[in-house]
This record gives structure tokens, sequence and C-alpha cells, in this order.
């Protein structure tokens, strides 16, 4: 609805110059649902439940590096800098070009996946990291989707899941190991820092390290233990 609202105001203002009537047109406020967090465990089960290593090491970047679903698929062999331990993001959200962070591992998945690539012919070094059934064009976010779904129902996670579940998953455990929530915001690409905030809500691990101001009372005394005999 939103959209529709942004594109009347640019009719109005722009095309008819009227910005009167522009003004008239109210946002609406939507009510932003809590995203669907995978625990690490659940994380492991689907990756190890992928049928092919192209798409483990394409389910990988985007929980290890915390990548939207069109960024993974998008991503080329000459984004990955070793050197520095990088992922150039190129296709970001909106245009924007950024660094995502390149775990040793992850290096050592995709470098697997590189040599077996190679072998089978699917794989140039000036191509795409993740090819689709054709060479010459990139997986595509549909077979991704695909991909999650399959591998979740495999595994008997009921949760409903999609490649944005890792990207989701992957920001909330950053932020439960105590990393700040402003280096979360750049590796995310998020613009604004409230987007990144919101994570804070189902960072579950986080709010358990809190102890209740009730818990400090000494209220509740545990019951003492009968005497032997």
């Amino acid at each position: 609805m939103n959209s529709i609202i942004a594109a009347l105001r640019f009719f109005f203002t722009h095309t008819l110059d009227g910005p009167d009537l522009a003004r008239r047109l109210v946002r609406m406020k939507q009510i932003r649902k809590l995203p669907v967090v995978l625990s690490r465990d659940e994380v492991t089960r689907l990756l190890n439940a992928t049928t092919c290593l192209k798409q483990q090491a394409a389910l990988s970047v985007a929980y290890g590096a915390g990548l939207r679903v069109a960024e993974v698929s998008m991503l080329k062999v000459r984004d990955i800098d070793s050197e520095r331990m990088l992922l150039r993001v190129e296709r970001g959200k909106g245009g924007q070009y950024r660094n995502a962070m390149l775990p040793a591992d992850l290096l050592k998945l995709l470098r697997q996946w590189w040599r077996l690539g190679h072998e089978q012919g699917v794989m140039h070094s000036d191509g795409w990291l993740f090819p689709g059934q054709h060479a010459l064009k990139p997986i595509s976010t549909k077979q991704l989707h695909r991909v999650v779904a399959e591998a979740a129902q495999s595994t008997g996670i009921a949760k409903r899941v999609s490649p944005h579940t890792l990207r989701h998953s992957f920001a909330t455990h950053l932020l439960e190991d105590g990393i700040d929530i402003r280096i979360i915001q750049a590796l995310l690409g998020h613009a604004k820092l409230e987007n990144t905030a919101f994570y804070t809500r189902v960072a579950t691990r986080t709010v358990r390290a809190v102890t209740s101001p009730l818990d400090k009372l000494g209220l509740f005394l545990p019951e003492p233990e009968a005497p032997p005999g």
C-alpha cells in the first residue's frame, strides 16, 4: 500500500505539479512482524541437508556473510577477496556497494566448490560464483528458495524458512555473541540503525543473560532440604 502512496505522491507532485494533492496522501503505519530465526543447531542441520556442494556453499554464504538472496545469486568469482577476507557485494539493495565478511571456513568451502565446478566446466574465473542451469546465467533466487524449503522439510524444521531466514539468523547470532550493533549494521548493509536494532527482539540468548530485578530481591528462597533418615 505504501508503495502505491509513494507512486501517487510522485505523480501528483512531479507529473501534475500538484503538491497540495500529494499532501493529502498519508502513509499507513505497518506492523513489522518478528523475523523467523533458526538456532545454531537448526542452521547446521539445514546446511548439511543440501543435496550438492553448490547448494551448501550458496546457503553458507547467506548465513556466513549475512547476504540477501539476490546478493548471493549475483556474486561472481572475482568478488572473493581472499587476501582481505572479504566478499564484494556489487549488487546490493538499492544498488549499493559494500564489503561483507568472508569467514575462514566459508573460504575453504568456496574453494572446494571452485575446484569441483571447474572440473565440471561450469566455473570460470570471470563467471558467476553460483551458475544456474546455464553457466552464463546465475542461479535464480527462486531456486535458492526451493533449496532452503526442501532442506528444511527433510530435516524436520517446522519453521517457515527462506534464504532470508539465514540472514536473520546471522544477525541474531552475532548480536547474541556480543558483537556491537553498529558493526552488524555495516555487515548487513542497513542504511538505518533501527532496522538492525530490530534483531534485539529475537536475540533470546541476550535476554536470558539478563538478571531480572526480581531475582535480586531474594523473596523466593529455595526450600530447606529435609534431614536425612
